[in-house]
C-alpha cells in the first residue's frame, strides 16, 4: 500500500512548483498587479483630474463674463460722454455771448466785437473738435459734400458752385450737413 499511497500523494500535488520555468511568469503578472494602482484609485484620480479642469473652466468662463461686461461698461462709458470734449469747448463761447450781453448800453460796435470774439472761440471749438466748413464757392459741385438747389447761367464752367446758401459741416471728413449750393448751368 505504501506504493500506492506515494502514487496518491504524487497525483495530488501540484503539476508544477514556483521554481519551474512555465510558473516564473505568472509569478511576474502576480508582481506587475500588484504595483499597478486598483481601478478605484485610477477612478478617483480621474475624477479629482475632471474636478480641477471644470473649476478652471468655470474660473475661465466667469473671466470672460467680466471681461465681455466690463466691455459693455465702457463702450456705454463712451457713448455717454463722447461729447464732453466738444461741451467743454462750448462753454467758452456761452461764456462769450454772456459776456457780450451782460454790458448794458453797449454801442453796436461793442456788440460786434463780442460777436466776432464768440465767433472766433467758436470756430477754434469746432476745430479742436475735428469739425469743418464745407464752402465750396468755385469748386465742382460734388454731390457727396453738396446739396444743389438751383442752377443759374454763369459764365464759369458746368457743375461749378457760383453760390453758397448754406455752409456744410463735416466731422473727421464725415459729412454732417452738406453745403446748400447753386451750380453753373451747362451753356
Amino acid at each position: 500500500m505504501s506504493q500506492n499511497q506515494d502514487s496518491l500523494e504524487q497525483d495530488l500535488e501540484p503539476a508544477s512548483s514556483p521554481q519551474d520555468p512555465k510558473n516564473a511568469d505568472n509569478g511576474q503578472v502576480q508582481a506587475n498587479i500588484d504595483t499597478l494602482p486598483s481601478i478605484e484609485e485610477q477612478l478617483r484620480q480621474t475624477e479629482l483630474l475632471a474636478a480641477e479642469h471644470h473649476d478652471a473652466w468655470l474660473r475661465a468662463k466667469a473671466e470672460t463674463e467680466n471681461v465681455r461686461r466690463r466691455a459693455q461698461e465702457d463702450i456705454s462709458k463712451a457713448a455717454k460722454f463722447a461729447i464732453e470734449k466738444f461741451a467743454n469747448e462750448l462753454l467758452v463761447v456761452k461764456d462769450s455771448l454772456e459776456q457780450t450781453l451782460a454790458v448794458e448800453g453797449a454801442s453796436l460796435e461793442a456788440i460786434r466785437e463780442g460777436a466776432d470774439l464768440t465767433l472766433k472761440n467758436l470756430a477754434k471749438a469746432f476745430e479742436k473738435s475735428g469739425l469743418q466748413d464745407i464752402n465750396p464757392l468755385g469748386e465742382k459741385f460734388d454731390p457727396h459734400k453738396h446739396q444743389a438747389i438751383s442752377a443759374v447761367p454763369s459764365d464759369q464752367p458746368a457743375n461749378t458752385v457760383v453760390q453758397v446758401f448754406q455752409k456744410g459741416y463735416a466731422l473727421e471728413g464725415r459729412v454732417l450737413r452738406p453745403a446748400l449750393v447753386a451750380v453753373a448751368q451747362s451753356a
